[in-house]
């Protein structure tokens, strides 16, 4: 008997074949039968009938950061809602395990790395995850049967340096000892189920401290080693980030990620391509690694949003607008001097031509402080701004429009909410990016869901994307998106039997209504532990989403099912060749 039969639903399969009206019935998980309307003869426990809407595979996301809010949040939310079945974390060389069994520490010290350099809640890092596990594979038995999503993790290189080398991590090199034991401790975790190595060495990416994180001061021989080892284990991967991803690489860059690849002879992943029709060097820059790394015998994909991601700011708290270079520095005060410094013409000057410069790389779009948009206000001075664009406001008062955007913020104790429009919507950026979208080594995500929660939400890219597909834009077909979204992240993970609709994969899926598929406005609510905000979507047009054969999604609404597994390596991915 079938536990579940879904009738003549419009299925777009994943491999990019045109859609079809079929009957899918799921029966232990699988997906146990894909035929003509009608032609299903066996009995189902239950059904529905979906004609006029889509069945396609559960999206799968590439990069995440779902790693801590699993454990409150076993659903990850938003992106489950928005037709996500399968999230890849520990990515950007960031991971809540390996932990020191001696050196209590450490979890303090990862809790306030992670808060700083990935946006979480730090009260949400304490109170709502138990902090139990010392080895990566206790980090993974802790998840395994309470989550509702799949869910597959590389180990970060800043938890593997900061076990072997305590303090030191920052700031020293192994001996050649520590290497080994790091190289040890790297194959338990790879034995245990992680998917492979992430590392970061971005500018960007400091820790609690302010210091650099520790895969910061790893040297190439570190990470070649390292990336060796990971051709060792089956069904495995390289994530990597470097201060060039924001922009365009170095030279010293492309040879470091085209050498990992190589040694590992695994694909290398990294976040995030920025495509804007006003910078049309960028993108041919970025692809250079891909194209010597297949010379090399590797494989380098880079992932590209296929939406524009919404995102506030702040002048109160840390923010992108931190990372532009000379910034950190004013917005790092204590609220009061950083008000007084603000309100100095000849320091706004410097911030200004700071912004503006070349060096601020992608950060410079942020600098268009006309076009930002005033969020949540909270003084009296401010009342009657939310909604309304910065140059209005600008030209009302005589302003140039960033002295403006400053006395506007300073009014509410710097926690005005900004939201900076993006500078790259037009049509020849769009144009660029569904070129660039073809490209074999381009994949869609990167939304760092779980990450930067009151900052920025990206989780709903898939249902967004699919609406501008369908009714929007209309970039490519619905065949193709889907794909996009399923199959080939699937292929790039080696992810078995799943990411399309076949007859013995795993029934995860997504049942939608083309007429309405879209993501909600980004709007700020308080639903983590301790309270603390975060940046939500609500998903339109989602039906039901089912992992594994359970479903977990029904209009927008958590069923309460936690039928997610954690992929492992091996286990639950195969090797994709580099050839």
């Amino acid at each position: 008997m079938l536990d579940h039969l879904i009738k003549g639903a419009t299925v777009v399969d994943g491999t990019g074949a045109p859609a079809r009206v079929a009957d899918v019935g799921i029966r232990d998980g699988r997906i146990a039968v894909v035929a003509e309307p009608g032609a299903v003869t066996e009995a189902a426990r239950s059904g529905e009938d979906a004609r006029g809407h889509v069945l396609a595979p559960g999206f799968v996301d590439p990069h995440t950061h779902y790693d801590a809010q699993l454990f409150w949040d076993p659903y990850a939310t938003p992106s489950l809602n928005h037709g996500v079945t399968t999230v890849a974390g520990g990515n950007c060389g960031f991971t809540l395990a390996p932990l020191h069994p001696d050196r209590p520490e450490d979890a303090d010290y990862t809790r306030r790395m992670m808060s700083k350099v990935e946006g979480m809640s730090l009260v949400a890092l304490e109170e709502g995850a138990p902090w139990s596990w010392s080895s990566f594979g206790e980090y993974l038995d802790a998840l395994d049967g309470r989550i509702a999503v799949n869910a597959g993790f590389m180990v970060g290189h800043c938890a593997l340096r900061r076990y072997v080398m305590g303090e030191d991590a920052v700031g020293g090199q192994p001996t050649p000892a520590q290497l080994d034991e790091m190289l040890r401790l790297f194959h338990d975790a790879m034995d245990a189920g992680a998917w492979g190595l992430s590392t970061t060495q971005s500018s960007t990416h400091s820790d609690g401290d302010g210091r650099p994180v520790a895969s910061r001061h790893a040297r190439p021989d570190e990470l070649l080693a390292l990336s060796r080892a990971v051709a060792e284990h089956e069904g495995t991967q390289l994530e990597a980030i470097v201060a060039g991803c924001l922009d365009q690489f170095g030279d010293d860059e492309i040879d470091l990620l085209v050498a990992m690849s190589a040694a590992a002879g695994r694909p290398l992943n990294w976040n995030v391509l920025t495509i804007d029709a006003a910078v049309p060097e960028r993108v041919p820059r970025q692809l250079v690694p891909s194209e010597r790394a297949r010379e090399a015998g590797g494989r380098v994909v880079a992932l590209t949003m296929p939406i524009l991601t919404p995102m506030n700011m702040s002048l109160g708290t840390f923010c992108a607008l931190n990372l532009i270079p000379g910034w950190g520095d004013v917005l790092g005060l204590p609220v009061p001097k950083r008000i007084a410094r603000l309100r100095d013409p000849d320091v706004r000057a410097e911030l200004l031509r700071r912004a503006d410069s070349k060096e601020a790389g992608v950060f410079r779009r942020l600098a268009r402080f006309d076009r930002y948009v005033i969020g949540d206000t909270y003084s009296e001075a401010n009342e009657g701004l939310t909604g309304r664009v910065v140059a209005d406001i600008a030209a009302e008062r005589g302003q140039d429009p960033f002295t403006c955007l400053v006395e506007i913020c300073a009014a509410d104790g710097l926690r005005t909410v900004l939201w900076p429009m993006p500078t790259d919507n037009d049509p020849d950026s769009w144009a660029l990016r569904a070129a660039t979208w073809q490209h074999e080594d381009v994949l869609l995500g990167g939304s760092d869901a779980g990450a930067h929660l009151d900052r920025m939400c990206g989780a709903p890219y898939t249902t967004r994307f699919l609406g501008d597909c369908l009714r929007g834009r209309k970039l490519m077909s619905l065949e193709q998106a889907v794909r996009m979204l399923t199959d080939d992240p699937a292929r790039l993970f080696g992810l078995r039997e799943r990411g399309r609709i076949a007859e013995g994969h795993h029934a995860d899926l997504v049942l939608f209504d083309p007429g309405r598929i879209d993501a909600g406005k980004a709007t700020l609510v308080h639903d983590l532990p301790g309270d603390s905000p975060r940046l939500d979507s609500k998903a339109i047009g989602v039906d039901a989403v089912w992992v594994n054969g359970v479903e977990v999604i029904r209009e927008d609404v958590v069923t309460g099912a936690v039928p997610g597994r954690v992929l492992r390596s091996g286990r639950d991915t195969r090797t994709v060749s580099t050839k």
